[in-house]
């Protein structure tokens, strides 16, 4: 039997008959799309692995139309502000998540949430984001998935109703590096990595305006690839807050790895353990780079740094201390719904997430000398 392979107009069709609807309010992700779909046909996957990716890919146009069409029905929400909206970002695997769960913690702060990035038409009421029917079957399903394999919970701090990544939904421009972390897609990846995301950041934008329609808020955002564009974002955004995520690039740089090991699995069910230690290497290199060159564009108080290592020991201390710098009042709600995040969420609650660098055919030196800029401009622990 032939080789069966990905076609981008069949799949834009799926996305079509999926959900019963035409209109794309742009073809700006065409040209990411098509470039995927080569590289991932170029690598050849087993069946089952192009099935995956199909339905992957399927979801992101599917969403983009449900996006375009509530927003047809309501074009008022693309009047509406996002003012001061804050972003978190750094080399993968810093601290983001922790960082941006803490935020989310904070009543007066309204971040996207994993269940209404995931199902986002209609947009859900201001007093029903953790109540809402999708989120409690979105929670159902997550506690029997964390029944059945337990050791899931050690890769990522995620819940239906807890914060998720921008790329998520920035997905659904493909131009967004949870397309290049399906396979070995290094032309996506070098395409991707100098190609003009404005349209992707305006997509954000528009995603934005829908979940604020009947739940609006002052937002935080988390993707630690923001970083690799930050004159881009700022286009959007010209008021955003900007913070940078610290942690020793030797613990984040083999973390990183991991997870991309399990997204190579999970797609393309095989794993080339050289490759990924090169990629996310050079990745991690290129986040560190390009925020320091925006930082040295900007000026360096544009952006607020925050270390790991004092977020984990003192989490409460370090985010007043964030709150002062952002501007922000740090209330005593802020304060319970962090304190109350951390005492359910502590570290290592489902296990240790374990890995090591020469697994993927990296030392110690190699990366400390990728990132010798970085490293001599940042006093970062390290953790080794």
């Amino acid at each position: 039997m032939a080789q069966q392979q990905l076609v981008v107009d069949e799949l834009i069709g799926d996305a079509r008959r999926t959900t019963g609807l035409e209109r794309f309010d742009s073809d700006s992700f065409r040209e990411g799309l098509e470039i995927f779909v080569a590289d991932v046909n170029r690598s050849q996957p087993p069946q089952t692995a192009i099935e995956r990716l199909r339905g992957a890919v399927v979801g992101a146009l599917a969403g983009r139309l449900k996006t375009t069409a509530y927003l047809e029905q309501r074009p008022e929400l693309l009047q509406r502000p996002i003012e001061r909206p804050v972003f978190v970002f750094g080399i993968p695997r810093t601290g983001t998540t922790l960082l941006s769960n803490l935020l989310a913690a904070d009543p007066a702060r309204r971040s996207p949430l994993t269940w209404e990035i995931d199902d986002p038409v209609p947009p859900p009421a201001k007093d029903a984001l953790y109540t809402d029917p999708r989120a409690l079957a979105r929670l159902e399903t997550e506690r029997q998935m964390l029944a059945a394999r337990p050791e899931m919970g050690r890769y990522y701090r995620g819940s239906a109703i807890y914060p998720n990544e921008c790329m998520f939904f920035m997905q659904h421009d493909f131009k967004a590096l949870i397309w290049e972390s399906r396979g070995k897609l290094p032309n996506y990846r070098d395409w991707l990595f100098q190609t003009d995301v404005s349209s992707t950041y305006r997509y954000h934008k528009r995603f934005l305006q829908l979940l604020q329609a009947d739940a609006p808020g002052n937002w935080n955002l988390k993707m630690p690839s923001h970083g690799l564009w930050i004159q881009t974002l700022l286009a959007v955004y010209p008021d955003a807050r900007l913070i940078w995520t610290h942690r020793d690039p030797l613990t984040a740089t083999g973390s990183f790895c991991s997870i991309i090991a399990l997204s190579h699995q999970a797609f393309t069910a095989k794993v080339d353990l050289e490759w990924l230690g090169e990629n996310c290497a050079w990745q991690a290199r290129q986040h560190a780079e390009r925020i320091m060159d925006a930082r040295d564009a900007l000026g360096e108080e544009r952006i607020i740094d925050v270390h790991y290592a004092n977020l984990a020991r003192q989490p409460i201390e370090t985010m007043r201390a964030l709150y002062q710098a952002l501007g922000d009042e740090f209330t005593a709600q802020a304060e319970a719904g962090m304190r109350a995040w951390l005492a359910d969420n502590p570290q290592d609650k489902f296990g240790r997430h374990e890995y090591k660098l020469a697994q993927y055919g990296l030392s110690p030196s190699k990366v400390e000398a990728l990132l010798e800029r970085y490293l001599s401009r940042y006093e970062v622990e390290r953790e080794g």
